[in-house]
């Protein structure tokens, strides 16, 4: 293989949303990496986890395929990754790289190598699904057994408070060391394909104490409000649920759990600076493609709304930048690209980059060239609990099927998605199109909502309260080791 086949180094982070950047313009936070990285190559500005949820999203961005394709809506921890579509990890292999993972992947069984030659796995205390996870025995040779979530902090809630261990235990830099070590232990006789996968922002909350004190003096935006989701009573029954389950902090609690959210973010941006100086020292930086994105965003209390499984751009609109190799001509230094991009797209276009074969069968579409699609559809759950989406170059579609709710907004002049304009008469023909767009990608148990060609939803189920005694997935004590425990069963969510 030559000397000049690229390597690629690709970066995700969990629960990320796309606006959290200096070079997206959010004008508190700190992610000078990440926009310089920007700088010297493109970021991609309308970038979509079609299913914004952890293991859909995974599933797309190791396959290149669309939900509907690779099987998962929703969130199944127990569905291993469709045999019959190549991984991203395998594609890189079959042509002669080293492969390997850092982090977490996410996938059943938790130890599935997914085409990789090997992974460091940490999975945020999933032990009741089979391991080991290597993060947890790190910490363990460290003389912190089974201490990992002694914090108290949940899983998939908004309490926060600093790192209760020695910094360097941080899961953040944990995986960055790992990675740098897998990086300086290549084959040097083979290019190599690493792919870095932190864990947080995705809660729980627990930024070391450094990165909260640079942030405690700083003055943090308010949450976005919006007439539409002022009166809960008219809110849409999914709406409703998510408000009754995560109920919105107040200001000075909001700002504290942004200022703690936002130092999680600014700690991967200053140790990816370490994965480029480990590259630069070992030679490789020239010639490394460098991805970073995320695997969907969270609202943060945004129009009252916290987590993920939207599709508001908070929850469904991820981080993308992607840096060709010095004197690479692919992808041009400094652009924002607008087009219409989803995580089924990053497998054939980081394979496409590479200048390798994409597979074919998958329906991502590389970025790399000129195809564009001109329709983004998006989806999220099933039942009662479902939402779909659709949007063109300026309009987004929102339905919500159980009470047969739309919402349309103008993402041209109102981006934040303050004014639902889907009564206005002068936009009937953009809403009736969009329908039509949304109705013809529907498939299996989503076709018992359509009635005569009419998009009809199902009745909404009557206002419940919810049972949250679990604490949204509340990790406890791990020494001794977790019981094995059911793996189709969904912890951490309404």
């Amino acid at each position: 293989m030559s000397s000049h086949t690229p390597n690629v180094l690709f970066i995700s982070v969990d629960q990320w949303p796309a606006h959290l950047l200096g070079c997206a313009g959010h004008p508190a936070i700190e992610t000078p990496t990440l926009d310089r990285l920007a700088e010297v190559g493109t970021r991609f500005t309308n970038c979509y986890a079609e299913t914004p949820i952890c293991i859909p999203s995974r599933r797309s961005m190791m396959t290149g395929a669309s939900s509907r394709l690779h099987g998962d809506r929703e969130f199944q921890p127990d569905l291993p990754m469709p045999r019959h579509l190549p991984t991203l990890a395998q594609c890189f292999r079959d042509q002669g790289y080293q492969a390997y993972a850092v982090g977490k992947l996410h996938v059943y069984p938790p130890r599935d190598r997914i085409g990789f030659d090997d992974v460091w796995l940490s999975e945020e205390g999933r032990g009741q699904l089979g391991g080991p996870d290597d993060y947890e025995m790190f910490l363990a040779d460290e003389g912190f057994v089974g201490q990992q979530f002694l914090h108290g902090m949940s899983n998939n809630e908004y309490e926060w408070r600093t790192w209760h261990l020695p910094e360097h235990t941080h899961v953040t830099s944990w995986t960055t060391r790992t990675a740098a070590r897998m990086i300086k232990r290549r084959d040097p006789t083979r290019p190599g394909f690493w792919h870095v996968s932190y864990t947080p922002p995705h809660p729980p909350i627990v930024p070391l104490a450094s990165y909260m004190e640079r942030y405690t003096r700083r003055d943090m935006p308010s949450p976005l409000a919006s007439g539409w989701s002022h009166d809960v009573e008219q809110l849409p029954y999914v709406l409703r649920a998510v408000r009754e389950y995560w109920r919105s902090l107040p200001p000075i609690q909001h700002a504290d759990m942004l200022r703690a959210f936002l130092a999680l973010c600014t700690h991967i941006d200053h140790q990816i600076r370490i994965l480029i100086g480990t590259l630069r020292e070992e030679g490789l930086l020239d010639n490394t493609i460098l991805c970073f994105t995320g695997d969907h965003g969270d609202m943060l209390g945004d129009h009252g709304l916290y987590a993920k499984r939207l599709m508001y751009e908070g929850s469904a609109k991820v981080p993308m930048i992607l840096v060709d190799v010095r004197h690479g001509t692919r992808l041009k230094g400094g652009d924002e690209d607008g087009r219409l991009m989803g995580l089924q797209d990053l497998m054939p276009s980081l394979l496409d980059l590479a200048g390798l074969p994409v597979p074919e069968g998958i329906d991502g579409l590389s970025v790399v060239g000129d195809r564009r699609r001109s329709i983004f559809y998006g989806e999220s759950l099933t039942g009662v609990r479902a939402s779909r989406m659709v949007r063109d170059a300026r309009y987004k579609l929102i339905w919500y099927p159980a009470g047969n709710h739309f919402q349309l907004f103008d993402l041209e002049q109102d981006p934040q998605e303050r004014v639902d304009r889907i009564a206005d008469v002068g936009l009937e023909a953009v809403v009736a199109a969009l329908k039509d767009e949304l109705r013809a990608r529907l498939y299996g148990s989503d076709l018992e909502w359509i009635d005569g060609g009419r998009l009809v939803g199902v009745e909404a189920p009557l206002p419940e309260r919810h049972d949250n005694r679990q604490l949204s997935g509340q990790r406890g004590l791990h020494y001794p080791e977790l019981p094995k425990a059911d793996p189709s069963v969904a912890v951490g969510s309404w």
